[in-house]
């Protein structure tokens, strides 16, 4: 197996950022327990792609509902890779829970952004069982597979990325 990348925690800070804005009702103390407790992802098993993420805290998704989730995790890599992040195939299975974007892309050069390329997970509990789907902290939600890609010939990209969502669209 080639050993292309390595997982890191954003900076407390960074972290305390993003989750206020995302749960603005938690107190400094609490962000702060949560950061301390972050696991960094892992396989399970020798035989598996995925590198499970782990709840950083306990959330529950109703039906139609979606949540938000910082993870408090950037990922270092080669830059002929990528990770795709999927959610756990038995949350979508019991309960349709989905990936906003369907697939995570994490760009080897995310790394480097302002915000420290701190990985979120917009999740969606899209059953129509009636299901709430209950994730305890510490409890594997995401999958992150890393994959090699190629470009093209005559490729000529030369921009440098700066942020996430449609930081590198030309405008």
């Amino acid at each position: 197996m080639k050993r292309i990348a390595k997982f890191h925690k954003v900076s407390e800070a960074r972290f305390l950022e993003d989750w206020k804005d995302n749960f603005p009702e938690a107190s400094d103390e609490e962000i702060k327990e949560i950061y301390k407790n972050i696991a960094l992802p892992k396989r399970a098993t020798a035989g598996s792609a995925g590198y499970d993420f782990y709840a950083p805290a306990d959330f529950s998704i109703a039906p139609g509902e979606s949540i938000k989730i910082p993870t408090g995790i950037r990922v270092e890599m080669d830059q002929e890779w990528v990770l795709k992040c999927y959610p756990r195939s038995g949350l979508g299975f019991k309960y349709r829970l989905q990936l906003n974007n369907t697939v995570g892309i994490i760009d080897s050069d995310y790394f480097y952004s302002d915000n420290e390329g701190h990985m979120f997970a917009k999740l969606t509990n899209d059953g129509r069982e009636g299901k709430t789907v209950e994730l305890a902290k510490g409890t594997g939600f995401m999958q992150g597979i890393f994959v090699e890609y190629g470009i093209t010939v005559d490729d000529d990209a030369t921009g440098i990325r700066n942020g996430g969502f449609g930081s590198t669209t030309n405008k």
